[in-house]
This record gives C-alpha cells, structure tokens and sequence, in this order.
C-alpha cells in the first residue's frame, strides 16, 4: 500500500482518513462474517457503503463526501489485492458511493467575521498569537492544516505575502496578506512569539505555550474560544474562515478564476460551488428588499 500512498500524493491526514476507513471496513465484513477477500463480491462493498451512509455502522449518518473518500480506500485495497494475487477480480467494479442532498459551504456574514476576529484582547502572547491565527485564516482561506504548518520563512511582511503548501502533492501558492493580517502577524512575531521559543533553531509559525508548532487541535480551540466571546451560536470551525473568505471575495465581485487560485483549488468546478452561495445570498436580498418580490 505504501506505493499507492505515494502515487496519489496524499496529505497524512487523508492517509490517517484511508487508515481508519479500511479498519472500519474490515470491522464491518468480520461481523458481517465475509473477511475473506479473496471471494469478495461488489454487491457486498455496495451494502457496506450503503450502511456507511444511513448510520448503521458508525452511528451517525455520514456525509456524501465522507462515503467517496471510503470508497475511495476500499479502490485501493482492491488494486492492491489484485496486484498481489490475493483476489481474482476488483471488487469495488461498478461501486458508488451513495449520494445525499447538496450542502453549501457555512459562510458567516463580514460583521460577524468582524467580531470573530476582535473577540479576544491582544495584551497577553497568547492573545497576540491567537488574533494573528484568525486574522491569516480569514486572511488568505488558508486550511487549518496549512496555516499550522507555515514557517516563519513563510511569511513576507516586505511584500505582504504568504507562501502556502499543500499536503496533495506539494503544491505551493502565493496568497497576498490583507493589511490587518499583516499587522496582525507583524505583531505577533516582534512581540509575542519570542516569549514561546524555547529551541532558537524552531521555524514554526505558531507556536503552543510549550515552543513547539500549533497542533490542531489547538487550533481549532483558538476558533472554537473565538466564537464563544463573539457571541456566535453558529456551528464555527477553522474551515468556516475559508468559506468566508471565499464567499466575501465572490459577493465584492472577485472574479471566480482568482479565488480558485487563492484557495489552491485544482479545478475551477470546486470553487463554483461558493457562487451558489452568492446566488443564494442575492436571492434572499431580493426576496426581502423588492416591493413586488413576494406578490401572488
């Protein structure tokens, strides 16, 4: 399998993903008493799939999106069998993954990203640290991920740039810093992460109170604290900044070529889905606002 991690480019979390995939998927035949794969028919990847979808194996209803990426684990696990001759035939031939209603990205309005970002104080590191986080992920929609694995060389105050790489396959874009991110992070690195340095040699952007790079976690504690002194009942999360950013670009006028390549999207049909939320968005403003929008 070590070879096909390596041909599909795969960040660790997406491998970290596969891995509990695979687990849950032999769980499932082990009960379902067809753990053997040499035998194994697409009808019975199909029922585990199906299963998968309406909650029976985990509990909770997945996502259309969550369902793909398993299949996606299962394909991978049957080439390999394949290839190893320990199965005849691909048993994931004529397999879908069991699709559900559309979900538009979660955007919040500019105020309440206004509000977000402002909730905390900026006296203590910690609070410097942590304005610096949301200013860059709103900033420039940068993922959680990548915002956490950003190096101090990353950043470019001269230029008010940031340098962006991404697990699948290592790309790399350059995002310009909004002028309150920059200030944001030219703050943070003069006065708040000397005081988290432990080892002169670390690169890491953010770092946590014991000197190391911002886990996830942490990151997601930062939103999750942010949030809750904003005031905001909404489901927050660090992806929320990203569909913010996206959709406030979209709803200026950005053309939508731009923000794919601000977003680091490799097709231009993943970043269309956020002028639907423009759309839905103009609509509901014309509803309300247009004196014959709700005539009979």
């Amino acid at each position: 399998m070590a070879d096909l991690d390596t041909a599909v480019g795969a960040s660790s979390n997406t491998l970290q993903a596969y891995g509990r995939d695979l687990k849950s998927f032999l769980g499932w035949l082990d009960v379902k008493k067809k753990s053997n794969l040499t035998g194994l028919k697409p009808k019975v990847v199909q029922g585990y799939l199906n299963d998968l979808s309406k909650g029976v194996v985990t509990g909770h209803e997945l996502t259309p999106a969550s369902c793909a990426r398993a299949l996606a684990a299962i394909r991978g696990l049957a080439t390999y069998c394949v290839e190893q001759r320990l199965c005849q035939s691909d048993f994931t031939a004529g397999v879908y993954a069991p699709s559900g209603p559309d979900r538009l990205p979660k955007a919040i309005s500019v105020d309440e990203m206004t509000r977000l970002i402002e909730s905390g104080e900026v006296t203590s590191p910690q609070g410097v640290r942590n304005r610096a986080f949301l200013e860059l992920l709103y900033g420039c929609g940068a993922r959680v991920s990548e915002a956490i694995a950003l190096n101090v060389g990353d950043i470019d105050l001269s230029t008010k740039s940031v340098v962006i790489r991404h697990g699948k396959g290592g790309k790399q874009r350059v995002v310009p810093l909004a002028g309150s991110a920059a200030r944001a992070l030219e703050a943070y690195l003069v006065r708040a992460r000397p005081a988290f340095v432990k080892d002169k040699s670390e690169r890491s952007l953010f770092l946590s109170t014991r000197g190391q790079r911002l886990s996830r976690q942490s990151a997601w504690n930062i939103v999750k604290d942010a949030a809750e002194k904003a005031g905001l009942s909404e489901d927050i999360s660090p992806h929320t900044f990203r569909h913010s950013f996206a959709t406030h670009l979209l709803d200026g006028g950005a053309d939508v070529r731009v923000v794919q390549e601000l977003l680091g999207h490799a097709s231009v049909a993943t970043t269309q889905i956020y002028t639907l939320v423009t759309i839905d968005r103009l609509r509901e403003t014309y509803v309300t606002s247009h004196p014959r929008a709700l005539s009979s």
